[in-house]
């Protein structure tokens, strides 16, 4: 997404209402007026009573809540406007679009922080991490070590006989750990990075560096 991204979200009184208001919007069914307020690029998502309307700036995205706003009303919908929100591509969050972009360093630095705190919380909560650090060793007493000199420095770590893996927040984070352990490695261990499979729809697969020829 951009940095002009704004959504509009809609809660009706049912799923049915939900399903018959979005498939009128979906189809453009609606009156010339409403159709040339929308526009070609008001994009619609519905999760059951909940509508979103997505818009490329603030008084498109005004103008599509009008438009649902009549739509509801002429079918004497029970509808509760949420509210319009802007996308934060720092904080990788929607907010109140009465709440700025960021535009210093230190205002970035907040989103960052905040970002990278609602995703240790979630980790902890789900008890699962968006990337990982996979290190094979060429003996279990050297994985043990490293194993327990990275608990002791407060990573997440996880060890089965020659295998460790410690896990990481972003993908920015779990090369910076995987950097800091390449001179702390022995010579024949092997070091790389991967995506969750279980948290990330699209895993990535990020090689950083291999001195074993066979790691079985």
């Amino acid at each position: 997404m951009s940095n002009e991204d704004w959504r509009v979200e809609i809660n009706l009184d049912d799923e049915k209402h939900g399903y018959d208001v979005g498939e009128r919007l979906r189809a453009q069914d609606l009156d010339d007026d409403a159709r040339a307020g929308l526009g070609n690029r008001v994009y619609v998502s519905r999760n059951g009573p909940r509508l979103f309307l997505y818009a490329g700036s603030e008084p498109q995205a005004r103008e599509a809540e009008a438009v649902v706003r009549e739509l509801a009303a002429a079918d004497e919908l029970t509808a509760d406007f949420v509210g319009i929100t802007r996308w934060h591509p720092v904080e990788q969050a929607w907010k109140d679009v009465s709440i700025p972009l960021p535009q210093t360093e230190g205002e970035l630095d907040s989103e960052l922080r905040r970002k990278e705190q609602t995703e240790r919380e979630e980790a902890q909560e789900e008890g699962s991490y968006d990337w990982m650090i996979k290190i094979n060793f060429p003996s279990a007493s050297s994985a043990d070590e490293i194993a327990e000199a990275l608990r002791a420095e407060g990573h997440p770590v996880h060890r089965l006989w020659r295998f460790v893996t410690v896990d990481a927040l972003t993908e920015e984070a779990a090369n910076d750990v995987a950097e800091s352990l390449k001179q702390r490695l022995p010579e024949d261990a092997e070091i790389w990075i991967e995506a969750n499979r279980a948290d990330l729809p699209n895993p990535a697969f990020v090689f950083v560096e291999s001195r074993l020829r066979d790691p079985f």
